[in-house]
């Protein structure tokens, strides 16, 4: 019974394989292909895409200038000199001694003042940034090594430069 079932299965199998390579390959001829007409706004496309590439090809520069019109980080250029010019006598030497430098003051800026009830009157604190700190002073205490604190009123902070006892004030804004 095994030979009978497995010729059984191996026509049936055939038959299915011709079958399917039969309706797999066709003699059929291929029709052409549908060409539809281009739309109106198609071609106004297709012109607006050609005009745009002609203005592309103008704008491009045809030749590269020979010198450059001016140098743009030089505000005036020296004038070129015909012939050398003799030197000028030289000044006579600082009799004087010059006057002591003072350093620069530093940037300093007074960002709030803190203020707790006291019993002798209310007890501030000055918030001050320099230096790339932030300085909490009360009076009396110094903000860096040239400036101390000698008042701190509502809005306003003084402070006296320990270098030649001047006074400077920072006020809220």
């Amino acid at each position: 019974m095994n030979v009978k079932r497995t010729a059984t299965i191996a026509v049936v199998g055939g038959a299915l394989a011709a079958w399917l390579a039969g309706a797999a390959t066709s003699n059929r001829s291929i029709a052409p292909p549908i060409v539809v007409p281009a739309a109106p706004i198609e071609a106004r496309g297709a012109e607006l895409a050609n005009e745009i590439a002609r203005l592309h090809e103008r704008l491009r520069p045809t030749a590269t200038p020979r010198q450059p019109g001016r140098n743009l980080f030089v505000y005036h250029a020296p004038e070129p000199h015909a012939a050398a010019i003799a030197p000028a006598a030289p000044k006579p030497a600082l009799t004087e001694p010059l006057p002591a430098l003072t350093p620069p003051q530093p940037l300093l800026k007074l960002a709030g003042i803190g203020e707790d009830a006291g019993p002798d009157g209310p007890l501030r604190v000055a918030f001050i940034t320099g230096e790339g700190q932030l300085f909490m002073v009360k009076e009396g205490e110094n903000v860096t090594s040239r400036y101390q604190v000698t008042k701190i009123s509502a809005d306003v902070v003084e402070l006296r430069d320990v270098t030649d006892n001047t006074v400077r004030r920072l006020a809220l804004r």
